[in-house]
């Protein structure tokens, strides 16, 4: 007598779940459609009180305006994630410009070769910033400070009171500054490819999800085998030569240069980035939150310029969103933290 063994069938498969965006993700990404909202109802507002706000060349003067700041907020992000801060990248734009002027004054250089020599001089004055941070161990804030005065210094005993000219400057030069293509400026498209290139890489390659490791939890990033100094250098770097970068375009968009162009705009840059999302204790945000931060607080300065309200107001406005935005930050993070404790709890 044979006995036969039946095997059940199989049981049928779950289908895969996608993977669900981490909860700080969302929150943080909430924020950035947050700030966008703003800006929409900013311009609208400002719109239907003065309709040539959004005229042809209203937009143009617009995205001119905000092109440079874009750049700076992208390079400064690089570095704030990494729990630094970078306050030496306006007086790098203003070297940058001087010396790019003074190096095509006269002459038929390229606009490529002031371009070259704009990022070379940042990335130079990024790797001392970097190297005094990540291998000398000083404070961030006291070695970018230092910087500051320093590159301001360089610039005032090289400059002597004198001024690069625009009749000195290329064509070819201004012409970058100036021209479009299909109607849009060449700098805004700039600053968008660069924007775009770097969130690229800190989304997708290991150096970038290093940046934020370090910036979240240095000690952590230690352990897991990070080379730490040497992303905060890369960082860094990358910070000044965004801002060498700037420089050559700020000779490129205005022309007339003196030694302290973009003086103080460090404070605004960094505003920027915060207004954006990106935590200054490091490791959150996005680069693009930081360039509609860039984008807000340009607008809002356009704004009372077309609305005829005194300049002040602008300063005390980038006060009250720099507060604001670093309260709401510690608000996300305690509610963000309490919310991950209730998960875990079985």
């Amino acid at each position: 007598m044979s006995t036969s063994t039946l095997k059940p069938p199989p049981a049928p498969q779950a289908p895969a779940e996608r993977p669900r965006r981490s909860l700080a993700e969302t929150v943080f990404r909430v924020r950035e459609l947050s700030i966008g909202g703003a800006l929409v109802l900013l311009i609208l507002g400002t719109w239907l009180a003065n309709p040539s706000f959004l005229d042809s060349q209203g937009v143009k003067d617009l995205l001119l305006n905000s092109a440079i700041l874009v750049l700076l907020a992208t390079g400064q992000s690089v570095v704030v994630l990494t729990r630094n801060i970078d306050l030496s990248v306006g007086s790098v734009v203003g070297l940058s410009a001087f010396a790019c002027g003074s190096f095509v004054s006269g002459s038929d250089h390229s606009a490529v070769t002031v371009l070259l020599l704009g990022t070379g001089l940042g990335v130079l004055c990024g790797l001392v910033s970097g190297a005094l941070v990540s291998f000398g161990r000083v404070p961030a804030l006291v070695v970018t400070l230092g910087m500051l005065y320093v590159i301001q210094g360089i610039g005032h005993a090289w400059a002597h009171g004198d001024q690069i000219n625009a009749a000195d400057v290329p064509q070819g030069v201004l012409d970058l500054g100036s021209g479009s293509v299909l109607g849009v400026p060449y700098l805004p498209l700039i600053s968008a490819v660069v924007l775009t290139g770097t969130a690229y890489y800190l989304r997708t390659y290991r150096g970038g999800r290093e940046l934020y490791a370090i910036g979240s939890s240095p000690e952590a990033a230690r352990l897991a085998g990070i080379p730490i100094r040497r992303r905060v250098l890369a960082a860094y770097a990358f910070s000044g030569a965004v801002a060498g970068f700037a420089g050559a375009l700020w000779l490129a968009r205005f022309g007339t240069v003196v030694a302290d162009a973009a003086n103080g705009w460090e404070l605004t840059v960094v505003s920027a980035v915060v207004v954006g999302g990106l935590a200054i204790t490091g490791g959150v945000g996005t680069v693009w939150g930081a360039a509609l931060g860039a984008l807000l607080l340009t607008t809002i300065g356009s704004a009372l310029v077309v609305l005829k309200v005194n300049p002040f107001w602008e300063q005390a406005i980038t006060g009250v969103l720099l507060l604001a935005a670093i309260c709401a930050d510690r608000v996300v993070r305690h509610r963000t933290t309490e919310a991950l404790r209730k998960r875990r709890r079985p």
